[in-house]
């Protein structure tokens, strides 16, 4: 059996964390695999800002340090911003995966142009920074925003109704003004609409979340993991210390 962790980029009750699992079924996955949701102690409340991506790296790479030694054979990062997944890589040998570079490559597998459909416009940046590292800038038709405050602890639930009909309409746009003829959901937040979106949409719809663990049971199957060479680790880890940090850290109140 193999075990996979996922990490979970806010602290939350286990009533919420279900709310993530429920990824989990929306995509075929082998029985010889077995998913373990783990939140961080602490983060930012949300990812506006450049000191809010300091503190999610921080925050999820202290979450998944100790994947390798806990008997984990994969690590999944549950945001878009793929936080922490570069540092994780240089601390541990297994595979990990995020879901931001990971859904804009396969959008580009499956189309030619793909357009990101996102809850707000402040969450921008996060996807700006992906395609200017991977250069793909021809690639992006748009980015398109319903402006509405994502929910990172209850998502989508009971907002439906409202929520659902906007991000379809933000959607066409995208296919019919921008060009874009993949759709991609902007969060792992919003993968309670991939369903709805998949069948009023006649281009593929890519949910973030599961990809990647499709990817990682690729990958295991493989017996492909990140470089070492790319991803070299440290030569005198502070991990305790990074440990100590976030148990005080995950004090304060959330």
């Amino acid at each position: 059996m193999k075990q996979i962790l996922v990490i979970v980029p806010f602290p939350m009750s286990n009533q919420n964390l279900a709310m993530r699992k429920q990824q989990l079924k929306s995509v075929q996955l082998s029985n010889e695999m077995e998913f373990t949701f783990r939140p961080v102690k602490a983060g930012p409340k949300n990812y506006v800002s450049e000191a809010d991506m300091v503190l999610a790296d921080i925050a999820i790479l202290e979450a998944g340090l100790t994947a390798e030694l806990d008997g984990f054979d994969a690590v999944c990062i549950d945001t878009m911003s793929d936080s922490g997944v570069a540092a994780l890589r240089s601390s541990l040998s297994i595979p990990v995966v995020g879901p931001g570079r990971a859904s804009m490559l396969t959008a580009m597998m499956l189309g030619h142009r793909f357009s990101i459909i996102t809850m707000w416009q402040k969450w921008e940046h996060l996807y700006k920074k992906t395609v200017n590292d991977l250069g793909i800038h021809a690639n992006l038709a748009s980015v398109r925003s319903i402006n509405v405050a994502p929910d990172n602890q209850t998502l989508l639930d009971g907002k439906e109704d409202d929520i659902f009909p906007l991000l379809e309409a933000s959607a066409r746009q995208a296919i019919d003004e921008d060009g874009a003829d993949v759709i991609l959901l902007g969060s792992t937040t919003m993968h309670q609409a991939h369903a709805y979106l998949a069948s009023a949409l006649d281009v593929p719809v890519i949910n973030p979340g599961p990809l990647t663990y499709k990817l990682v049971e690729a990958l295991l199957g493989l017996g492909l993991s990140h470089s070492s060479h790319g991803y070299p680790k440290s030569p005198a880890p502070r991990d305790e210390m990074l440990h100590a940090m976030m148990k005080t850290a995950g004090e304060f109140d959330h």
